[in-house]
């Protein structure tokens, strides 16, 4: 992965970072809570926006909504209670089994979420936003060209039923439900020059796919959202919500590293508008992407990392140097304890560990930035976080611990933006 000169001076603060905490971190707890919006009267006030994969898939249809059913779910009390104690305004979780109706997200809402866990607050969400995935959905094509049609590799995602891995918002603030776009059909080969896979065995470039396969594929694995949220005081943020396929589990032929590429770009895209977005349609047939005018924070596991990891050359960097994005650079001391504490792969990264977001195999990847929570330059950014908590905090061994992890191998990101007034005109 190319590294940008800028980013090298960031690893080399973290690189000072780890080794200072190796000898001095350990005897320091963590505050068991992200920093309060600390609002002042009379002056705008914040929102908090999160994204956290919680891995709250199951293996099986219907496996969800009975672990949700009672208040018993060692897991999902886990991921309530740190949503609790970071207690964001909207979140997105991620790898949340969708399930027609929204049962499962009303069931989690009513039995965790608004159920104090451990002295937490209980946290009410009145509004949520749940719709259909293409994971599990089948394709009718040997998409990874094994010659067996059907499983969840030949999926338009991948998933062993539909649904599995999907995604549901949680808001305080009113969702502006009419103005919702989802882009679940959007097709790969409609985005102009999509880093299509290519088969190395034939020397036709970009081939993996057949044309009839590439007139039914998608490009989102998941889905793309673009979910209006009216926070109080200015026009309504468009929380702009995915989750990208991973870019492994493929050959030579990248398959999964050039989609997550692509389905990165999207936003990228997207949140340009104009010309550059002209492309771009919605489940409804609605064209184009977002107006000069319109604020956004995007969300989601995005499975990029800049600097390590295997994603496809620069796909994170679509976003994160995009002229109308802006970068918090959420950090944790728990990142960066882990980083020392797991080592493997985290020694050669060059990458700063304080920024790390999912806690992955030590041999390889190691541990990685790969949730984001990116607003608009037009919004003011108060403060960010990641929630890893370092071994010394009570609360370690309970929301976050070593594999087998007691609620996700990912943490919950957050960022404050100044949402009172319209700012940035």
């Amino acid at each position: 992965m190319r590294i940008r000169p800028a980013r090298l001076a960031l690893a080399a603060v973290a690189a000072l970072a780890v080794a200072a905490f190796a000898v001095t971190g350990a005897a320091t707890p963590a505050a068991t809570a992200p920093a309060a919006k600390a609002d002042t009267p009379g002056k705008p006030t914040a929102t908090r926006f999160a994204t956290f994969n919680a891995s709250l898939n199951r293996n099986a249809p219907g496996q969800l909504v009975t672990d949700l059913s009672t208040p018993g779910n060692a897991q999902a009390a886990a991921v309530a209670e740190t949503i609790q104690r970071t207690n964001p305004d909207v979140v997105l979780v991620n790898e949340f089994d969708h399930v027609e109706g929204g049962l499962a997200a009303e069931l989690f809402r009513e039995n965790y979420l608004e159920v104090g866990h451990n002295g937490a607050a209980p946290v009410d969400y009145p509004y949520y936003f749940v719709a259909p995935s293409n994971t599990g959905v089948p394709s009718e094509f040997d998409l990874n060209n094994n010659g067996v049609v059907g499983g969840g590799d030949d999926a338009f995602g991948f998933g062993l039923f539909p649904g599995q891995f999907g995604m549901v918002v949680y808001s305080k603030y009113p969702i502006a439900t009419d103005d919702v776009r989802t882009f679940q059909h959007f097709l790969w080969k409609d985005m102009p020059g999509a880093v299509l896979p290519d088969d190395p065995a034939t020397p036709e470039p970009a081939d993996w796919y057949s044309p009839e396969e590439l007139g039914v594929f998608r490009l989102s694995s998941k889905s793309h959202w673009d979910v209006p949220i009216e926070v109080p005081g200015r026009k309504p943020v468009h929380f702009l919500v995915s989750h990208p396929t991973p870019p492994t589990f493929d050959g030579a032929e990248d398959r999964n590293g050039t989609r997550n590429h692509d389905e990165i770009r999207f936003w990228a895209d997207y949140v340009a508008g104009g010309r550059t977005a002209a492309y771009i349609y919605d489940d409804e047939g609605g064209r184009g992407g977002l107006g000069r005018g319109q604020d956004f924070v995007i969300a989601g596991d995005q499975n990029a990392d800049p600097f390590d990891g295997d994603s496809y050359d620069d796909a994170i960097l679509q976003l994160l140097d995009h002229p109308r994005v802006r970068d918090p650079h959420p950090t944790s001391a728990g990142a960066v304890e882990a980083a020392t504490r797991d080592g493997g792969a985290n020694l050669t990264h060059t990458g700063p560990a304080a920024e790390d977001t999912a806690d992955f195999a030590d041999g390889a990847p190691g541990n990685l930035r790969a949730d984001y929570v990116l607003p608009s330059k037009r919004l003011t950014v108060r403060n960010s976080g990641v929630y890893w908590l370092t071994s010394a905090d009570p609360l370690f061994t309970r929301l976050v611990g070593t594999f087998p992890f007691p609620a996700s191998d990912h943490r919950l990101v957050w960022v404050d933006v100044r949402t009172g007034r319209a700012h940035g005109r």
